[in-house]
């Protein structure tokens, strides 16, 4: 029960609670370069290849094969993870914070990434609630974004 308060603080001290764009970028490209299509297919985070890009959400997403590419191409809103790649958890709770590639959970057949894997332990304690939460403050994040 300790950890998990200390993971909620930790997760709250380090987010924010605006949103900065609509998708989790940093100077390795969306969701920090990773293939996004790699954890449904691969099911594990793969490294995205630069000659293999394109552009959604003002954002440059990497791929780690030319199929791949296609497949976000053809239907980006079923690979792109939720959020914008921010922080499920922190989303649930009505903050913005970033994610790592190895916390991640596909649910439902959506990608769902975290800040760490402490903080992935506990958003699976209550996956559908964190949802329905994140869900409502994403909706509101996005509406109130200047972006």
């Amino acid at each position: 029960m300790r950890i998990g308060i200390l993971i909620a603080a930790l997760v709250s001290l380090t987010a924010c609670t605006t949103l900065p764009t609509p998708t989790f970028t940093t100077d390795d490209g969306a969701i920090r370069g990773y293939d996004p299509v790699a954890y449904h297919t691969e099911g594990q985070p793969v490294k995205g290849d630069r000659s293999l890009t394109t552009t959604f959400n003002d954002a440059n997403w990497y791929f780690s094969t030319a199929e791949n590419l296609e497949l976000f191409r053809d239907n980006p809103q079923r690979y792109a993870p939720q959020y914008g790649g921010f922080c499920a958890y922190a989303m649930s709770k009505g903050n913005v914070a970033s994610t790592d590639p190895d916390a991640w959970t596909i649910v439902d057949g959506k990608l769902y990434l975290n800040y760490s894997l402490g903080v992935r332990r506990t958003w699976l304690k209550d996956v559908a609630g964190n949802i329905e939460k994140a869900d409502m403050h994403w909706q509101q994040k996005i509406a109130d974004a200047d972006f």
